[in-house]
């Protein structure tokens, strides 16, 4: 079963990436760059300086997933920026950048949303 889901948290390494990294490589940035745990469950997504690359990263409680996506034609939606490591995003966000969904023209209109305390 895909670990993903839209309970899980989102993350955007914020730079372009050597898609020639792997587990270790990975799990290097995520430690050493964002300074948080690869170990949490969340995901964590990369792309590559060409943006027709992009891998996503998540730990499922014994061990990594590694998934990877190779587009045949386009390019991903830049979101490359020098102000931060990482970007936090939805799972709505995260399914339309991989499919090739332009996130600044997407209007969301108001919804409710359940607190995570109670």
């Amino acid at each position: 079963m895909l670990p993903l889901s839209s309970l899980g948290r989102f993350f955007l390494y914020n730079q372009p990436t050597d898609m020639r990294k792997s587990f270790d490589g990975l799990q290097g940035l995520i430690h050493n760059h964002l300074g948080m745990n690869p170990l949490s469950g969340d995901v964590y997504i990369f792309i590559n300086r060409r943006r027709d690359r992009i891998k996503l990263l998540v730990w499922d409680r014994s061990g990594f997933w590694l998934l990877y996506k190779r587009l045949e034609k386009g390019r991903f939606e830049r979101l490359f920026s020098t102000k931060t490591h990482a970007v936090e995003m939805s799972y709505d966000s995260l399914v339309m950048l991989l499919e090739g969904i332009e996130l600044n023209a997407i209007k969301r209109r108001k919804r409710y949303h359940r607190s995570a305390e109670f």
